[in-house]
């Protein structure tokens, strides 16, 4: 079974709630119909009617007793639950639903606001970065193909310890979503001291960091990408690599770089990119490309539910 079909039969297994508040796109609606036809997820589409009477009332207090030691005045929380992008973030909160999926008419600092002020970023990751599953025809690098790329789409400049929660946080989506064990390079202009420059010191402490933090996962580097894929390349470049070449994770230095690198192998390889995936919040979301096809949705939709299993 190809993954986006895994992706999408692993979703309907354990069938769970999805709301998506983008109701007046059409690419939205179109995929809500797919996604209830083919029974991949419950969904529910925000249509206007259904933001109204107590609960939004409820949404809009509970919003501001999150919010008011940063200033949030009631008044002001009765207007932000007003966008349908909170009061989806707050369903989800408040367990109404099991996840949420936004983007693609919203911009990804819109959609990422909302979720961390009203899902919360959870304690052990710390932070939110955000990856996306990338499924690559016709090669058999990665996981026979399929891969992630992290971070693509938060954190513009990773410090050390960032990049060690975007490297943990894209195993543990790798285990629960893909079913794979994760193997992770930190990626670099410089494979083990061809180079030298501060991201390439920073890239030493973030994996120093992860190994301390959990010692079971396999990573390395700094690795330029050809030492992280190719194991031909691994051979010549550093033959004692513990990943051979064979990574099926890749962490980018940063934010540049990963959403460059994603839209490149997209475009140019014929990947299907379903992300970017929400990481390190305390419920499971997803947001979109705005330029993103109806069959991103539905997968997105899918990996959301998986995730809330």
């Amino acid at each position: 079974m190809d993954t986006i079909s895994m992706i999408r039969q692993k979703a309907r297994n354990k069938k769970r709630t999805i709301v998506l508040p983008e109701y007046a796109d059409a690419r939205v609606v179109e995929a809500a119909g797919i996604i209830e036809k083919e029974g991949i997820a419950k969904v529910l589409l925000l249509t206007p009617d259904k933001m109204i009477g107590q609960e939004k009332e409820n949404f809009a207090q509970d919003f501001y007793e999150l919010r008011k030691a940063k200033g949030m005045s009631l008044e002001l929380a009765r207007k932000t639950i007003d966008d349908p992008l909170y009061y989806a973030a707050m369903m989800t909160r408040k367990g109404l639903v099991d996840g949420f999926v936004a983007g693609a008419s919203n911009t990804t600092p819109s959609v990422v606001r909302a979720a961390i002020q009203c899902l919360e970023v959870d304690e052990r990751i710390s932070i939110v970065s955000s990856a996306f599953i990338m499924v690559v025809p016709n090669t058999s690098y990665g996981e026979n193909g399929t891969l992630i790329f992290a971070d693509c789409g938060v954190i513009p400049e990773p410090n050390a310890r960032q990049m060690a929660f975007v490297a943990i946080s894209s195993a543990e989506l790798a285990t629960k979503v893909l079913g794979f064990s994760p193997r992770i390079a930190m990626l670099s202009y410089s494979t083990r001291g061809s180079a030298q420059g501060e991201s390439i010191d920073r890239i030493g402490e973030a994996q120093a960091l992860v190994r301390e933090l959990a010692p079971d996962l396999l990573i390395d580097g700094e690795l330029q990408v050809d030492a992280a894929l190719v194991p031909e390349v691994a051979k010549i470049k550093y033959p004692d690599s513990p990943l051979g070449g064979r990574a099926n994770i890749l962490i980018f230095p940063n934010l540049d770089a990963g959403n460059i690198g994603y839209k490149l192998v997209q475009r140019l390889a014929g990947a299907r990119a379903v992300g970017p995936i929400l990481l390190g919040l305390k419920k499971p979301c997803s947001d979109l490309s705005r330029g993103c096809l109806v069959q991103d949705i539905i997968d997105c939709v899918a990996v959301t539910a998986i995730r809330a299993q």
